[in-house]
């Protein structure tokens, strides 16, 4: 599986983008997939993360209730839609995928990463 995800860019606190990622290879639909991010200085940390299915999806606390992962399995891609975005969400953006398994918010529980991409809010 190949990843690469997309959408990025500066924002004002307060606004929305939405992020998405696409994937290449057959078994996508089967992967669980989770978005993670890294800010400049600090280790990644989980953001959100959603099964094969698309029925359970599982969030940081610091961005639920803001966030919102989906999947749409026929296109290859999954979405991280974010919302009320603040200035410490600043961040590079990364998406994952794990051929076997829930999701996990250890970045080691993950097989395929894709690029990143950059996300800044401004105060």
């Amino acid at each position: 599986v190949q990843l690469q995800a997309f959408g990025g860019g500066l924002v004002q606190a307060g606004g929305s983008l939405r992020l998405s990622c696409a994937a290449s290879g057959r078994t996508f639909s089967m992967c669980t997939m989770g978005w993670f991010r890294q800010a400049p200085e600090k280790e990644r940390e989980f953001v959100g993360g959603i099964s094969w299915s698309g029925s359970g999806t599982y969030y940081a606390d610091s961005v639920k209730g803001r966030f919102t992962i989906s999947r749409d399995n026929a296109r290859n891609t999954v979405f991280l839609q974010m919302n009320s975005l603040k200035p410490e969400d600043t961040a590079v953006y990364y998406c994952a995928a794990r051929n076997i398994g829930a999701v996990v918010t250890r970045t080691t529980g993950y097989d395929y990463w894709g690029q990143g991409t950059e996300v800044t809010v401004s105060s």
